[in-house]
């Protein structure tokens, strides 16, 4: 599971002109390329998604997969363009045979972690349950919450930022970067605080962004990312990043703010920072021993 060595998964050939150099395979410039082509695919989908009545106003099925393909289908498109047309390469970062192998394997580490963050917040007597709700709508938090969120923000923060900013800045910089864009994503939820979203970035962005690193999977990384999502809603009954959650678990939480995590939901506890904390420090070991950080390209160069 774990990769030996620095891996770069596109070199810009050594025989392109200066000009394509810098305008197309320069690191900004796919980047840029990637954003041109997502945003008019989010308009594309939003309108398809409303003639086909796959709205919050359709069934849960529905609505489900509408938000599914809407946060999916996207960036996959803009992705696979800027690997397969510009890098032309095939991405076995996101396609291999043991893809959905990985998936599984990354599913069933976020649950068992989030798991693990639940049973201390009930150690500690501020998680409770209270009921049980047999009829929650996992339909859509699975599709919406988990596979749609799983997929489609690993693709742009993990498949893209932090891969192309690695590629340029090395791979200190390119997880700092990836993890305070994917904090700062989080700033407009429900509840969001300036504390909330700092707590994403380390919990989760530099989490995710480790997690990448040492397997040079993303199907890794966006089970993981799934069942975080679903676990925390649909199972125990927690918001997700500030969206109340119909889980199967009716829950409360009481104590302060800081230790339960507010309206926000656990991501922003200081149980979840402290958990995800210790497993990113194992991760970055984990790195330092099989040698998997990237140096800037000029040193490279000069190397």
């Amino acid at each position: 599971m774990f990769v030996t060595g620095p891996q770069i998964a596109f070199t810009t050939p050594a025989s392109v002109p200066v000009w394509q150099r810098r305008v197309l395979y320069s690191p900004l410039a796919r980047l840029v390329l990637f954003v041109l082509l997502f945003i008019p695919g989010v308009l594309v989908m939003q309108q398809l998604m409303r003639a086909l009545g796959w709205t919050h106003l359709g069934t849960p099925l529905q609505a489900g997969l509408g938000q599914m393909f809407g946060r999916i289908v996207p960036a996959l498109a803009a992705y696979l363009v800027v690997t397969c047309v510009v890098e032309r390469r095939r991405p076995a970062e996101l396609l291999s045979r043991t893809a959905l192998q990985r998936a599984a394997v990354g599913f069933i580490a976020g649950a068992a972690l989030f798991s693990a963050i639940v049973g201390l917040l009930w150690l500690l007597g501020v998680y409770h349950v209270i009921g049980f709700n047999p009829h929650a709508n996992w339909i859509t938090s699975l599709m919406m919450v988990g596979i749609g969120a799983g997929i489609g923000e690993e693709i742009m923060f993990r498949g893209v930022l932090f891969r192309v900013v690695e590629e340029g800045l090395g791979s200190w910089a390119a997880l700092l970067i990836s993890a305070l864009a994917f904090g700062f994503m989080h700033a407009g939820n429900p509840g969001a605080t300036a504390w909330s979203s700092l707590a994403i970035a380390i919990e989760a962005g530099l989490l995710f962004g480790l997690l990448y690193m040492v397997t040079r999977s993303l199907p890794v990384c966006m089970g993981l990312h799934a069942a975080w999502n679903f676990s925390q809603g649909t199972i125990y009954g927690i918001p997700v990043s500030g969206v109340k959650a119909d889980g199967w678990l009716v829950s409360t939480r009481t104590g302060a703010d800081w230790l339960t995590g507010g309206t926000f939901g656990a991501e922003a506890s200081v149980v979840a920072l402290a958990t995800c904390v210790v497993l990113s420090c194992l991760l970055l070991a984990v790195a330092l021993r099989h040698g998997a950080i990237v140096a800037p390209a000029w040193r490279r160069k000069s190397a």
